[in-house]
């Protein structure tokens, strides 16, 4: 299963209907959980969502309402008995603040922290690249290595079936056919995480071929002066943001509390999102992974 669950779309100020972010990727059996914001822990209840999941938390900065949740979230997974390594990454100019909030927390978890002060990988298949904020900020990537798709009419044609289908698939070659004779290119799908920022190079090359973006709209265009005092992203940027790196979904979040109606927000999105499909998203909704984008024949 891969699928983006919602636990909060709200920015400094929570709503009676939106609560500070938190944001839960699963991935392939693993869970990564992006920016926990106050009260995590219990929209991960309502969202139906355990602790257990969680294999790596990723903070983009530490304003209070991406890392305030942290603690709770930590104690929940100790409570839980949860016996896998926790991977917990963040910037390292914000490392007093982690330590912090990290000794708020009960022991009983193999919490193993990953300081980084760079673009780069900090994971497997997990990269970072710095944002432009009033305090060191990165976004996250998740990028899938490209892979190759069969094609079962073209197996056919070459007589190939059952076992020796793995044996292509591991690197051999069969009854002098390689893989690529019998199969198409499959772009790896691509997550992107873009929170609090200006307009800057590195969320551009988050969102760069993302399948599915998630991105900050704190403000409307009309209020693009607070934009950029405060180092935000209108709703206008987001969409262009998705439009320049061909993004697949964009889903809008991280709105300021004076929008009660965040449906101005969506279309001045999708207003510059070209081709992207615009969401702007509410407390708990799931967001399914797009179907990958089609492979081409060579």
């Amino acid at each position: 299963m891969r699928e983006l669950v919602v636990l909060g779309t709200a920015s400094q100020v929570p709503t009676r209907t939106r609560n500070h972010n938190g944001y839960l990727l699963r991935w392939d059996g693993a869970g990564l959980l992006f920016d926990p914001g106050e009260g995590t822990q219990r929209q991960m209840i309502r969202a139906g969502v355990s602790a257990t999941q969680i294999n790596r938390i990723c903070l983009t900065h530490l304003h209070g309402d991406h890392c305030f949740g942290l603690p709770g979230v930590l104690s929940r997974m100790a409570m839980d008995g949860v016996d896998h390594p926790v991977h917990l990454h963040f910037p390292a100019s914000g490392a007093d603040a982690v330590q912090a909030l990290v000794s708020l927390a009960p022991a009983g978890i193999d919490l193993r922290l990953h300081p980084h002060g760079g673009a780069g990988m900090v994971a497997p298949g997990l990269e970072a690249r710095p944002l432009h904020h009033r305090i060191e900020t990165y976004g996250y990537r998740l990028v899938e290595p490209d892979g190759r798709t069969v094609l079962p009419d073209r197996l056919a044609e070459a007589g190939i079936a059952g076992p020796d289908v793995g044996r292509l698939q591991r690197g051999e070659r069969v009854r002098g056919v390689d893989l690529v004779e019998v199969s198409v290119p499959r772009p790896g799908q691509r997550f992107a995480f873009v929170m609090d920022t200006a307009p800057c190079p590195g969320a551009e090359e988050l969102a760069q071929g993302a399948d599915l973006l998630v991105a900050e709209s704190t403000f409307s265009d009309d209020d693009g002066a607070l934009a950029a005092q405060y180092r935000h992203l209108t709703a206008g940027q987001a969409g262009a943001l998705a439009a320049g790196g061909d993004a697949g979904t964009l889903v809008l979040t991280h709105f300021s509390a004076r929008y009660q109606d965040v449906s101005i927000l969506a279309a001045q999105a999708a207003g510059r999102a070209g081709r992207t499909a615009v969401v702007a998203a509410q407390d708990l909704d799931r967001f399914h992974m797009p179907k990958r984008r089609a492979a081409l024949d060579p």
